[in-house]
C-alpha cells in the first residue's frame, strides 16, 4: 500500500479539463436551488443559534455607576475626565464566515455519484447561503500545498454566487495538502474573530498542522469539515487492483481477494480516522464529518444540534 498520505484511488487519467461556462452556470443554478430550499426548511434557525453572538464589539463609554464591573473601567478616559468611565460592548450583529477548501487531487476521488471535492462544494454552498440569509460576510480560500486563491469576505447574493462559481471551476490540483499553510494565511488576513470552516479529507496531519490548528482555533471559531468516501475505508473483493496516489502518481497493486489485505486496509483507515478525531478533540476543534455515501444534511443537523446543546 502507498505510504504517502494522499488518497489511494483507482488508477485513472488525470483530472479532466475545466468545465465550460455553461456547465458551471448549470451547476451553480442546481446548487442554488437545493441550498435555498435546505436553508429555508432546515438550517437557518440552527445556524443563527450556534454561530451568532459568539463575539462582542465596542459600543460606547459611559460614566461608572455603582454595581458596574470594575474590570470594564477605561483607564485612559477616566484619567482624562477625572471621573471613572467604563467601556460598554454589544453583541456583534454580523459574522464573518470563511470557507477554506482543500482542492488537492485526492478530492477528485469518489466511488459513488460524486467526488469528495464535489461534496465539499455542495456543503460549502449550503453554508454560504445560510450565512447570506443571516446577512453575514462570506469569503473563500482555495488551497493545496499553497494558497491558490483568496476571495475576501463580502455580503450579498452576488458575492455568494461568485464564490460558488469559483469553487466549481477550480481544481482538483495534483499537489499535496498543507493545512498549516492555509491556517497561517487565515490568521494573517483575518485579524478579527470569524467562523472558519476548514474543508479537507485530512488524510495526513503532521505536527506543523496540529500547531496551526491550535493557533487558528485560539483566534477563530474553527470547524473541521472532514470528507470521506466509503472506498477509503473498505476494499471490495475484486482480485488484483491497481491503485494510484492522486497527488504523487505512485502506483501500487493490491490483492483484494486476500482477507488479510482487506482487513489491514480497513484497520489502517479506522486508525487514521480515529487519530484525526482524537487530535481535533484534544486541540478543541469541532469536527463535522461528512461522506460521499451519506446524507450530509443529517450530518449537518447532528453537528448543529451538538453545538446548540453546548451553548445553551
Amino acid at each position: 500500500m502507498a505510504s504517502h498520505s494522499g488518497s489511494a484511488a483507482p488508477a485513472a487519467p488525470p483530472a479532466g479539463s475545466a468545465p465550460s461556462v455553461a456547465e458551471i452556470l448549470k451547476r451553480v443554478q442546481r446548487i442554488q436551488i437545493v441550498a435555498n430550499r435546505t436553508v429555508d426548511d432546515l438550517l437557518a434557525g440552527q445556524y443563527h443559534s450556534v454561530f451568532r453572538g459568539r463575539g462582542m464589539e465596542f459600543d460606547e463609554v459611559r460614566e461608572y455607576q455603582p454595581g458596574d464591573d470594575v474590570r470594564t473601567i477605561d483607564w485612559n478616559v477616566t484619567a482624562r475626565a477625572g471621573a471613572p468611565f467604563i467601556k460598554r460592548y454589544r453583541e456583534e450583529r454580523e459574522l464573518t464566515v470563511l470557507l477554506l477548501v482543500d482542492v488537492s487531487a485526492s478530492g477528485a476521488f469518489g466511488s459513488l455519484r460524486r467526488s469528495k471535492l464535489e461534496l465539499m462544494v455542495e456543503v460549502a454552498a449550503l453554508l454560504m447561503f445560510s450565512a447570506l440569509k443571516n446577512h453575514d460576510k462570506v469569503g473563500l480560500v482555495l488551497f493545496c500545498e499553497e494558497v491558490l486563491r483568496y476571495l475576501p469576505p463580502h455580503k450579498g447574493k452576488g458575492n455568494v454566487l461568485r464564490l460558488i462559481r469559483e469553487l466549481i471551476s477550480t481544481g482538483p490540483v495534483a499537489r499535496p495538502t498543507r493545512l498549516a499553510v492555509a491556517l497561517d494565511f487565515l490568521n494573517r488576513v483575518q485579524k478579527r474573530r470569524c467562523v472558519a470552516f476548514l474543508m479537507s479529507d485530512f488524510l495526513g496531519i503532521g505536527e506543523e498542522d496540529q500547531r496551526a490548528l491550535s493557533a487558528a482555533n485560539g483566534r477563530h471559531d474553527l470547524v473541521a469539515v472532514s470528507v470521506t468516501d466509503p472506498r477509503e475505508r473498505t476494499l471490495p473483493d475484486v482480485g488484483f487492483l491497481t491503485l494510484r496516489d492522486a497527488e504523487t502518481g505512485e502506483i501500487v497493486e493490491l490483492d483484494t481477494g486476500s482477507p488479510r489485505v482487506r482487513a489491514l486496509f480497513e484497520q489502517r483507515a479506522t486508525e487514521r480516522t480515529g487519530r484525526l478525531t482524537d487530535t481535533l478533540r484534544r486541540i478543541g476543534v469541532d469536527e463535522l464529518p461528512i461522506g460521499t455515501g451519506e446524507d450530509y444534511l443529517k450530518s449537518l443537523r447532528r453537528f448543529f444540534s451538538m453545538r446548540e446543546k453546548r451553548f445553551r
